[in-house]
């Protein structure tokens, strides 16, 4: 009796260890770190530029939302001078950029070029998850480090926007498209335009990734 009652335990642990157990799932607790950006140092010393320069904004939690798409060390902007339309998370140091460029770009070359202060820039957003078009490569807005930028208001009324002004018939208009397009230029590692493919024909790609790429 008790040498069946040990084959029969034998037996039962030789099954056993020919089944594998399913896998461990992961603890949703713990958020996965499938994107870098920069380091908690670099962006304190964002923060307390932004506030230098006088510039009110919101700090962003940290959030990741597919393979190559997440918010690390982003901002809201509140107030930079100069009202924004339709701007979400946007990674610190491009936040700085942006600011100095609608504050010292911007703005002084509608006043000095069109003759009106500026009254709003339109921006086409910032954070979105998606590939550069046209490619399996993540796009710079999918880690909120770039903000696309198609049109522009006046305080005398006028609008102007990318798509329909980048050649106007007005050569104060264009001349206002161009100089504020070799601003960024001197500012973004990432600028494209109407001039660089029919995808950008509408807006100005700024994205702070120091690539000193310029079209």
């Amino acid at each position: 009796m008790v040498r069946s009652i040990f084959l029969l335990a034998t037996a039962t642990m030789l099954a056993s260890c020919g089944r594998s157990e399913p896998p461990a799932r992961p603890d949703s607790r713990v958020p996965a770190r499938v994107i870098d950006g920069p380091s908690a140092r670099e962006t304190a010393q964002c923060h307390r530029d932004l506030r230098t320069l006088g510039v009110a904004y919101e700090p962003l939690p940290d959030r990741t939302f597919g393979p190559g798409c997440g918010i690390v060390g982003t901002v809201k902007l509140l107030d930079i001078g100069v009202p924004t339309t339709n701007l979400g998370a946007i990674r610190c140091g491009q936040a700085r950029t942006y600011a100095q460029w609608a504050r010292n770009a911007v703005a002084p070359a509608a006043y000095q070029i069109l003759g009106s202060e500026l009254a709003k820039v339109e921006s086409m957003g910032s954070y979105s998850c998606r590939n550069v078009a046209g490619s399996a490569r993540r796009s710079g807005h999918s880690l909120a480090n770039a903000i696309d930028i198609g049109g522009f208001l006046l305080k005398d009324g006028r609008r102007l926007t990318v798509l329909g002004d980048w050649d106007s018939p007005d050569p104060d208009v264009r001349r206002f498209m161009r100089v504020i397009h070799a601003s960024a230029c001197k500012r973004f590692g990432t600028v494209l335009g109407p001039e660089y493919n029919s995808a950008h024909r509408n807006h100005f790609h700024l994205e702070d990734d120091r690539a000193g790429f310029c079209r």
